[in-house]
């Protein structure tokens, strides 16, 4: 791949993090950076575990569903601020757990623990797939959340008979700038855009939920068939823009930042050679 793969291009980091470092990739294969977040903060309330995890510790469950890494790690934090850490960490080990994605399965090796259902791809869908050669008839699940419910893993679940389905959300989303969701998208009828690299699948669904609500759904969908290439860093962000409509989407193999802006490089490089 050439070094100037994205010469003059013009590419939005609709993240939050790691900002700086994907900025510098994006400059170095010749293109220019441009930060809309769309992710907003992400908010940590204790308050909300405390009561939960006591529970947790005190009588356990059959199965444990993790589903993300930093979500994981911050119960284990909290738990310990509550001197109980030990308690859920051997309660833990006495459930049958369940991960979603690569994060969460790192947090699980570090932790000394096991999984019994493990879904590296991390989708929900991936996940009760892989659930549902399992029975939960009579079961009790606690799941672990982050930044949204997940109504439809809770359905699974009971349609598969489990007895009681508890969702822990310590973390919650609060929404991007609106300002900022109306620059970017005057800047996408403008077509003064490339490329829109979505990190998480929040991020999506602000920016459809924003369009949608003043009417532009369908301009935004016009964009994303025309010049404007979406990329997502993993299948989750993917499946969230497929939800929305978008058919184009560039992803990488590896579900990371760096990969994912190589990954754009590589197809202008192959759709400019075509068009040369």
């Amino acid at each position: 791949m050439s070094i100037n793969a994205l010469k003059n291009k013009r590419i939005v980091i609709a993240g939050s993090r790691k900002t700086d470092e994907m900025s510098l990739i994006v400059e170095k294969q010749g293109g220019i950076p441009i930060i809309r977040s769309l992710q907003g903060l992400t908010m940590f309330d204790e308050d909300l575990l405390a009561e939960p995890l006591r529970k947790f510790a005190e009588q356990g469950t059959d199965w444990l569903i993790l589903t993300t890494g930093m979500g994981s790690e911050s119960l284990i934090a909290a738990a310990h601020k509550l001197d109980i850490g030990q308690a859920v960490l051997e309660r833990m080990t006495q459930s049958k757990i369940a991960t979603r994605g690569y994060k969460t399965s790192a947090f699980l090796k570090r932790s000394g623990l096991k999984a019994v259902v493990s879904d590296d791809d991390g989708t929900m869908q991936g996940l009760m797939d892989n659930l549902s050669a399992y029975d939960f008839e009579g079961q009790r699940v606690w799941i672990q959340l982050h930044g949204e419910p997940a109504p439809e893993l809770v359905s699974f679940l009971q349609s598969k008979g489990a007895l009681q389905v508890e969702s822990v959300l310590p973390y919650k989303h609060v929404p991007p700038d609106p300002a900022t969701l109306e620059t970017l998208m005057t800047e996408l009828a403008e077509g003064s855009l490339d490329t829109i690299c979505f990190t998480t699948a929040v991020q999506v669904h602000y920016l459809f939920k924003y369009a949608i609500e003043t009417e532009r759904k369908a301009s935004l969908l016009e964009a994303f068939e025309g010049k404007i290439v979406a990329a997502a860093v993993g299948k989750v962000t993917e499946e969230a823009l497929k939800g929305h409509g978008v058919k184009r989407i560039v992803v990488p193999e590896l579900e990371r930042m760096g990969a994912l802006i190589i990954e754009i490089g590589r197809y202008y490089e192959l759709i400019e050679g075509k068009e040369a």
